[in-house]
């Protein structure tokens, strides 16, 4: 018989002797039948508690249960039946509450576990036949047909599927695969059927490593509520003490039989685990997985966080952040002809050249003669033309570079970025700047990190001094220590741990002992198999950094409601405690009442399952919010586009000069100005609404109104000017207020997406 099982068969026998027995005593008035139909009904429960105490006390433990069976067994032995199997229907009552509430808890974990697939689709030829999951190789072509579950981890073969990913990430709106993206097994095909190859085995697959976090995340016991254990036993002497005294003082035994059945610590026994399996819970649906209620205990003791830098402060890997050009060259065809070579190459960066011109929509063209320079490049016909790519010496040699090559190496040298030439029929017409970037939602991140009492936050990288200051720059950290090796960041780890309770945030194999050694350990990522998930105690699910900081809030909030739940039911059973001694209750009215204390430290502790939001607030619909950060987004074009003409116009004569700033004051007009008037009128108000204030909008109408202006005087400018009035001061204007535009609107498009997460968050 398992313990959930035997537990209902406890409360069935009690409620049943205790329904049989009033009904014996008011139905037919037979009292000594009564009394005996509460013993029976009383006694299950007692052997059964007495049985469970003395494993438990084999086992090295000693719980608050003994205090239940001292006021079973004393109730019995006064006499006083009734009382008797009122406890025990408090008693087991109280588990079954228990089971309830955990279970209640723990239904979003153990959703992730039952919708595993178990089948998959596998093309053999022409055919598709059904295969046990277990029997999937990698390589294999699966089909996926629509509303299915991805079987495993691996690569769109078709043109391009539709997800819904909301299992693992918590986001609710469908994502678009392309071909040769990856897709994660366990999320659902939300459109039509699509082919994939297998690129893991189902047991390394991502869903299967979730399943087995999800097992860990169920099994541990936090030391919070062993130290609860300990707390209560307290109350042992201090109940049977006051039971003594009140016997003693008023002669009545019945006093100290009802102080016993008072003092049952039914609050400290349910609370601490209710409240931090809800916890778990609650950060299961954020997309964060809790390996245990350790952890979470932990997370809410911390002060002080730890982040690697590569692939967690920073989107990780190389990406395009801006095109140098040489004069008379243009940017997208600079970056077409580098991305049509680039796709022979097995370089490190050609996957972000090629992903990046196929961004702007570019249509790239099949290399030939591709053949590799050594130490330093790619050459190769594209389009009858010869191209090359690659380091400073192959575009250079020895030579110095042109001004504009200067520039862009400075440029890149500021950035930290790596600056790749690309030369055409031997003439370099341009260059490539690629940099690991900051996550978009890094700054808002560290922010909540400091809101959730995060008092200390430290990046520790392996990366070069000038790579980490770049980014610890951007983020206002405690501080920076670059260049440490695995064993390096364990050390750093560890001192910071004598310290302060300390997180360790990080996603690489490299990070695995650090994350193993801090007291909790959390890996971004969804690929539970990786070394990094499976030593770290917490695993960010989606790929967004600010879930550190959702972790962090809701431990404490769990941590914050256990503690209260426990003070609480304590403080009220204490009172029933005193009014037993003094005669006001007797043990049927102090179980009756301590049982209502058990049912209402329950109904407080499944609070944790809440977001904790204020009342009645309602965020930003996902959707929406989508909608204003792909609005963001399409911008980056025509900024990109005004950043290359202000480059443009250091070279240019007058006639090409007049048709930039022209060009430039047309790209402001129709991207820009129609973008902020619109924010103004349209998404302003429905912000002012979700937030219940405009204080934060009232800046931002106040940089729509800088923008608007500084666009009337570009086109006033731009109005003015001919190839026979313009001279280098005009030049220079434009150059000002193209600059400005520019630098303006890339952050104030960052202080929205502030201020639209947390309309989003509500």
């Amino acid at each position: 018989m398992t313990e959930s099982l035997m537990r209902r068969s406890l409360i069935v026998i009690a409620l049943c002797g205790l329904a049989a027995g009033l009904g014996a005593r008011f139905g037919f008035g037979r009292d000594d039948l009564a009394s005996l139909i509460w013993l029976a009904g009383t006694v299950p429960v007692v052997l059964a508690l007495a049985i469970s105490i003395v494993r438990d006390f084999l086992a090295g433990r000693f719980g608050v249960d003994a205090v239940a069976l001292l006021s079973m067994t004393a109730a019995l032995g006064f006499g006083e039946n009734l009382a008797a199997s009122v406890v025990a229907v408090m008693y087991a009552g109280g588990n079954v509450l228990e089971d309830f509430a955990v279970s209640r808890a723990q239904r979003d974990l153990r959703a992730l576990a039952d919708r595993a697939p178990r089948t998959a689709h596998l093309r053999r030829g022409d055919a598709v036949v059904d295969v046990e999951i277990e029997a999937v190789a990698i390589d294999d072509v699966l089909l996926v047909r629509s509303g299915e579950v991805v079987p495993v981890d691996g690569g769109v073969r078709s043109a391009a599927a539709t997800l819904d990913e909301s299992a693992l990430t918590g986001e609710p709106i469908p994502v678009l695969r392309e071909r040769g993206e990856l897709v994660r097994s366990g999320t659902v095909n939300a459109g039509d059927s699509f082919e994939m190859t297998a690129s893991a085995t189902a047991g390394e697959s991502t869903y299967a490593g979730i399943v087995r976090l999800v097992e860990a995340a169920q099994a541990g016991k936090s030391p919070f509520i062993r130290v609860a254990d300990r707390f209560a036993l307290l109350l042992l002497p201090v109940t049977v003490a006051m039971a003594g005294a009140a016997w003693w003082l008023s002669g009545d035994s019945i006093r100290a039989l009802a102080v016993l059945v008072a003092a049952t610590p039914c609050p400290l026994i349910l609370a601490a685990p209710v409240a931090f399996v809800a916890g778990i819970a609650q950060a299961a649906r954020r997309g964060i997985l809790i390996k245990g209620g350790g952890s979470l205990e932990a997370l809410a003791r911390a002060r002080t966080v730890m982040f690697d830098k590569t692939g967690t402060l920073t989107v990780g890997g190389a990406r395009l952040v801006a095109i140098e050009t040489a004069p008379e060259q243009g940017a997208d065809e600079v970056l077409r002809l580098a991305a049509s070579l680039e796709q022979a190459s097995q370089h490190v960066v050609a996957d972000s050249i090629v992903a990046a011109a196929r961004g702007r929509g570019l249509q790239l063209e099949l290399p030939q003669q591709v053949r590799e320079t050594h130490g330093s490049g790619l050459e190769g016909l594209i389009g009858g033309v010869s191209v090359r790519i690659g380091s400073q010496d192959l575009a250079f040699g020895h030579a110095r570079p042109a001004d504009w090559a200067v520039r862009a190496l400075r440029r890149a040298s500021w950035r930290s970025a790596l600056c790749v030439f690309v030369a055409v029929d031997d003439r370099v017409v341009g260059a490539l700047l690629l940099a690991d970037e900051l996550r978009r939602e890094t700054p808002r991140a560290v922010q909540a990190l400091r809101a959730a009492g995060i008092f200390r936050i430290v990046m520790v990288t392996g990366d070069r001094a000038e790579s980490a200051e770049t980014i610890a720059a951007a983020l206002d950290l405690d501080e920076v220590l670059s260049e440490r090796a695995p064993a390096e960041k364990l050390e750093a780890v560890a001192i910071e741990q004598r310290l302060h309770p300390t997180l360790m945030v990080g996603d690489g194999i490299n990070d695995a002992p650090a994350l193993a050694a801090a007291e909790v350990g959390i890996a971004m990522g969804a690929r539970g198999a990786t070394a990094s998930s499976e030593a770290a105690d917490v695993v960010i699910l989606v790929d967004r950094l600010d879930r550190v900081s959702d972790a962090v809030v809701i431990a404490r909030r769990a941590y914050r409601i256990a503690l209260q739940s426990i003070g609480v039911g304590m403080a009220l059973s204490a009172v029933a405690m005193v009014a037993a001694a003094f005669g006001y209750l007797t043990p049927v009215a102090g179980a009756l009442t301590q049982e209502a204390i058990d049912v209402a430290v329950i109904l407080n502790a499944l609070r944790a399952l809440g977001p904790g939001r204020r009342a009645g607030a309602r965020g930003l619909s996902s959707s929406a919010a989508g909608t204003l950060h792909e609005q963001h987004r399409a911008l980056e074009r025509p900024l990109d586009r005004l950043r290359e003409i202000t480059d443009e116009l250091d070279d240019a004569d007058p006639t090409a000069a007049v048709v930039l700033i022209a060009e430039a004051s047309s790209v402001v007009d129709a991207s820009i100005v129609e973008h902020e008037r619109d924010d103004e009128s349209a998404v302003y108000p429905r912000i002012t609404k979700v937030l219940g204030h405009d204080h934060g909008l009232i800046a931002m109408s106040r940089a729509h109104r800088e923008i608007m202006h500084l666009a009337r005087l570009l086109s006033r400018l731009s109005a003015g000017l001919t190839t026979e009035t313009i001279d280098r001061y005009a030049i220079r204007d434009a150059q000002r207020v193209v600059e400005s535009i520019e630098a303006l609107v890339r952050m104030h498009n960052a202080q929205e997406e502030d201020i639209y997460e947390q309309a989003a968050r509500g």
